[in-house]
């Protein structure tokens, strides 16, 4: 990683807090819908990520434009990709969704190079080739626990998701994003999302709902506060050091911890089928990244 240490330390730590937030998600699954839930996370990140721009005395005011990019990365990141990633998670265990979140370079580079021609090598493409087939194997074994309608329809809810935040990871190379103050187009990105967020779920099942549960609780705080102030500045950062292709390393480490976290909390089964899906998609991903261009 050429880019020193200045990378080093965001990498591990947007690694390992987004390795645990697949699991709150899913103890967020209960009475109270994923739309509020969403709103919820959201709300929070968005006041605690202008309290932390004003500490810093990063000016939120980004003019007319500037809303309007985070507007936009707000219902592409905020929105879209985590109202399908709670959905998803009805019907897949959380290490399986975090699996097929793994394939987000491929994406990303793709969007990449169709908008700012940043190439892609034949070990990307190889690469990416052996990590779907090793997604499939997982989702097969999935398929084989549960209804394979229900597999179904989470996959392409977790691709959904997938596309969207792909798409909002690719705008940060746009050079409005070079220009204005992260943290502040992430406090209006995060607001605004939540805003969306409130408005979808008051639509689709009515008044707010809220669970008095502890850890429904402490989910919301760790998921807004730890899983989304901390995380997403450092991440897209990366995102603007590296290019959105090399800063999905970390696609690689999370579903692995995210597995064994799946492990130990919900009982996932391992099989040699879901094995060797899991090291097809973990060896696709490493060829993938090992390429220069990408």
């Amino acid at each position: 990683m050429s880019e020193g240490k200045g990378v080093v330390l965001p990498f591990i730590l947007v690694t390992l807090i987004w390795s645990s937030t697949w699991i709150v998600i899913r103890d967020q699954l209960g009475s109270v819908p994923p739309s509020w839930s969403v709103c919820y996370r959201f709300l929070l990140a968005g006041v605690a990520m202008a309290i932390f721009a004003k500490a810093r005395r990063v000016p939120l005011n980004i003019g007319g434009r500037g809303l309007v990019f985070a507007g936009l990365l707000g219902v592409a990141q905020f929105v879209m990709n985590f109202n399908f990633v709670y959905r998803a998670e009805h019907f897949l265990t959380s290490g399986v969704v975090a699996v097929v979140y793994a394939m987000l370079l491929i994406p990303n580079s793709i969007l990449a190079y169709l908008f700012f021609r940043q190439p892609v090598g034949r070990a990307f493409v190889a690469g990416s080739v052996v990590a779907v087939a090793g997604i499939a194997l997982m989702l097969a074994h999935e398929a084989a626990s549960v209804r394979s309608d229900g597999v179904l329809l989470g996959a392409a809810l977790a691709v959904a998701g997938l596309l969207s935040a792909s798409v909002a990871n690719v705008m940060q190379g746009m050079e409005i994003a070079r220009r204005l103050p992260m943290v502040a187009v992430l406090a209006w990105a995060m607001l605004i999302g939540a805003a969306v967020d409130g408005l979808f779920a008051w639509v689709t099942v009515g008044p707010p709902v809220v669970e008095a549960r502890w850890s429904y609780l402490a989910g919301i705080a760790w998921l807004g506060l730890a899983g989304s102030v901390v995380t997403f500045p450092l991440y897209f950062r990366l995102i603007q050091r590296m290019g959105a292709g090399r800063a999905a390393y970390t696609s690689v480490l999370i579903p692995v911890i995210a597995m064994l976290i799946s492990t130990l909390a919900e009982g996932y089964r391992w099989t040699a089928l879901a094995g060797a899906g899991a090291l097809l998609a973990m060896a696709g991903m490493v060829v993938a990244l090992r390429t220069k261009q990408v």
